[in-house]
């Protein structure tokens, strides 16, 4: 039997590619290297596996031209990088990697939130300038937490890990999600459901985006969203970066419309809007949520044995985070 071969778009732990060099032959990209999709549709024929990253871009093209690959397995929860209905007809297995970002970014989105309202970034940035001179009464004053309602949109795993850790900073939870979560767990975190989003909107003083990434949550935050807002709120995205609308978000921070918001994830990433990048109520970060040790070798550990499954030829119904044009 010949050796399997593996690529992976970028690099990842070490510990992850050891584990896939049991598998067979695997060749690590560098930054950006598969971020074109003549490139990588080029290159994916000779290949049995794809780890890939949610910036590459399995088409039906790429796919179509891989008439050996057995597997994708992105490296992330999210997959709208890759035509899964494409490769659902071609009978090519894609996996991603859910339940093991949570903590993290649940830590993330409290630590986004707390830069955010106590405007850390604007105080660093003075002080780094030199203005510091001395203490000043009224110097970036910002909001407390305690009993501000965090409105939250998408109350999935990520969503409720932020809820707890805010809840215990004395914040009332509200929340949007499409479908209702269980009276247990609204108990637990003391949440109250929101079935209209834009009365969740306009009575939030945090509103965060936890949700993923569809036709019908794109520019789910739109100007006319944004108008709903209080001028005291704060708008915290983690999600996807299409979910906001960045030129509709950097007129209302400009013209403070919203007292603030802070960003993971852009609309056009890694591109970020010129407007925002002036904005300073806005705290900008380069998508790293899930960027802890811990959690990058447990995604990629993930990713990797689902690659292993498929490639060992492991049943459909025992294949970890297995998804389909039908998830």
């Amino acid at each position: 039997m010949s050796e399997h071969r593996i690529l992976v778009t970028e690099p990842i732990p070490e510990t992850v590619i050891d584990f896939l060099s049991t598998l067979g032959r695997v060749d690590v990209g560098v930054k950006g290297e598969f971020n074109n999709e003549d490139h990588l549709a080029d290159v994916l024929p000779k290949y049995d596996a794809l780890l890939c990253m949610l910036s590459t871009p399995v088409t039906e093209k790429v796919l179509t031209n891989a008439s050996k690959l057995k597997i994708v397995a992105n490296f992330a929860v999210g997959y709208n990088n890759i035509d899964v209905a494409a490769a659902d007809h071609l009978k090519i297995k894609v996996a991603n990697t859910p339940d093991v970002l949570t903590e993290a970014c649940g830590d993330f989105a409290l630590a986004l939130l707390m830069a955010t309202t106590r405007r850390f970034n604007e105080a660093e940035k003075y002080l780094r300038e030199g203005h510091f001179k001395s203490w000043e009464p009224m110097g970036f004053l910002g909001m407390e937490l305690r009993e501000k309602t965090l409105g939250i949109v998408g109350m999935g795993r990520i969503g409720q890990a932020f809820a707890h850790r805010a809840r215990a900073f004395g914040m009332k939870i509200a929340y949007h999600n499409r479908n209702r979560i269980s009276p247990e767990i609204e108990h637990e975190l003391g949440a109250d459901f929101f079935d209209d989003l834009k009365e969740l909107v306009s009575k939030s003083d945090v509103l965060s985006l936890n949700c993923p990434l569809t036709d019908e949550t794109h520019h789910l935050i739109d100007e006319e969203t944004l108008d709903l807002m209080q001028e005291h709120a704060i708008l915290i995205n983690i999600s996807r970066g299409p979910v906001v609308d960045e030129a509709a978000l950097a007129k209302a921070l400009h013209s403070k419309k919203i007292a603030g918001a802070g960003l993971d994830v852009y609309e056009f990433e890694p591109k970020v809007h010129p407007d925002l990048l002036t904005a300073p109520n806005c705290t900008l970060l380069p998508h790293i949520a899930s960027a802890t040790h811990e959690t990058r070798e447990a995604i990629g550990m993930l990713a990797a044995t689902a690659i292993k499954q498929v490639l060992q030829g492991v049943a459909d119904k025992n294949i970890t985070n297995l998804v389909t044009s039908k998830s």
